[in-house]
């Protein structure tokens, strides 16, 4: 089940299912409303989103109401989230899911918001996106590549191929807008060839984890996984979580691995990297690509968690494009 794109004059509500809104600058909002404008979204917020207790996030209770309000609201088209942080899977068991399913819009965000949308996919079939946070779009340089995914995935229909960013940056830009850090961008490498096509899951791996053995983990049979993790993933980190989800019930069924970009601090060489995926013999007879655009470093494409893409790894150059979004 896909929601409806976006259009010109819609209304987008900025929760925080994870760290509290009153996170954010008031700089980094006034940037970010500016810019959903400008794509010309009406940004309104959910009622309970400044609140702030001692873990930098707010009651179970407040953050799951806001949810069922913006879902429950005919004229909030997506819901956008404020920011990522460690609980989102807190509110798994106290989600309405048949008011989800019966209202379906579109949830974006990434990193902790991956247990979130996986959970909503997996128990309502409802097509959910992997994508900037509401404070993503404060950036002031760097954000073009971004945002023409973020139009693409969530405006236009139609598939589309998924191209390298010129550049890319793993800099704090939130502290300093103005002396980023910008990398050539080589794009995508190969580490095993092949070819896949499969519905799209995933997003940030150690929070996919979280939901192993529960009715909210969506079922990999047949899948084409996206996965990413951020700087304290260190190569001994992501090698036991990525072991860990080869051992879920049906990985055997996963056609295809993306691995999106790491940040510096990870030290996760494209060397240990490919070490990691030539240890696993499940891994194979799968294509596997890495060094993709989305994950903690900027820019990002947006994805459709439940969507369907294709991959193709051959003589060194890779080929992915997101056809059913």
């Amino acid at each position: 089940m896909y929601p409806a794109k976006l259009s010109p004059g819609d209304e987008v509500r900025i929760v925080a299912p994870a760290t509290s809104f009153s996170h954010i600058t008031a700089a980094t909002r006034q940037n970010a409303t500016a810019q959903l404008a400008a794509l010309g979204l009406r940004v309104t917020y959910a009622e309970h989103a400044e609140e702030r207790d001692s873990f930098n996030s707010s009651s179970v209770a407040s953050r799951v109401a806001d949810l069922h309000a913006a879902f429950a609201d005919p004229n909030v088209k997506a819901i956008l989230t404020a920011i990522g942080g460690f609980s989102s899977n807190q509110l798994l068991r106290a989600l309405d899911y048949d008011l989800i399913r019966a209202n379906p819009k579109i949830l974006c965000g990434y990193s902790d918001i991956t247990a979130l949308a996986s959970a909503i996919y997996a128990k309502t079939g409802l097509v959910t996106y992997s994508g900037p946070h509401f404070s993503t779009f404060g950036m002031l340089r760097g954000l073009e590549y971004t945002l023409e995914y973020f139009r693409k995935c969530l405006f236009e229909p139609g598939s589309f191929a998924v191209l390298p960013s010129p550049a890319w940056s793993d800099d704090p830009w939130y502290r300093d807008q103005e002396n980023r850090i910008f990398v050539p961008n080589p794009g995508c490498r190969v580490i095993n060839p092949g070819r896949a096509e499969g519905r799209l899951l995933g997003g940030n791996l150690c929070t996919l984890n979280l939901l192993q053995g529960t009715e909210y983990m969506p079922a990999l049979a047949g899948s084409l996984l996206l996965l990413e993790d951020d700087y304290e993933s260190k190569p001994q980190h992501f090698d036991r979580d990525l072991q860990s989800l080869i051992h879920q019930p049906g990985f055997e069924g996963v056609c295809g691995l993306v691995i999106g970009r790491f940040q510096n601090e990870s030290e996760i060489s494209p060397e240990k990297l490919a070490a990691i995926i030539h240890s696993k013999p499940e891994l194979a007879h799968l294509p596997v690509v890495a060094g993709a655009d989305f994950g903690h470093t900027t820019p990002s494409i947006t994805f459709p968690i439940g969507g369907t893409g294709s991959l193709t790894a051959l003589n060194g150059a890779v080929s992915f494009t997101i056809t059913e979004h």
